[in-house]
């Protein structure tokens, strides 16, 4: 005789799982996914380059806040010198806050997030 349809398991191939509550833990895994999300960007990183010359901070959020340069840095003859290091500086808080970003957000173990 055959079967009539359906999937083995019942509940749509949830192998029995309420349905409920796979929507309440989606909603509590959202919630934490946010939660996490805002305390990073509240977040400041600092870096710095040549020896300390120059210092920049930057919010999670990636927002440039501020770009501290020791005067001795500052030569009028070697702008790309400056500019090289001030790139450098702010990359490398940047990168900072990529990494503090996947190291929170790796707990919530969803692939293609991160």
């Amino acid at each position: 005789m055959a079967r009539r349809g359906g999937f083995p398991g019942g509940m749509g191939g949830f192998g029995g799982m309420n349905l409920n509550n796979l929507m309440k833990e989606a909603k509590k895994m959202q919630a934490d996914l946010e939660k996490t999300q805002s305390e990073i960007s509240a977040q400041e990183f600092e870096s710095s380059a040549g020896g300390g010359a120059i210092t920049v901070k930057v919010t999670g959020d990636k927002v440039l806040k501020e770009v501290k340069l020791k005067p001795e840095i500052v030569d009028p003859d070697d702008v790309e010198m400056l500019q090289d290091l001030i790139i450098t500086c702010v990359n490398d808080a940047f990168g900072k806050v990529d990494s503090a970003t996947k190291q929170q957000m790796g707990k919530f173990n969803i692939p293609g997030l991160m």
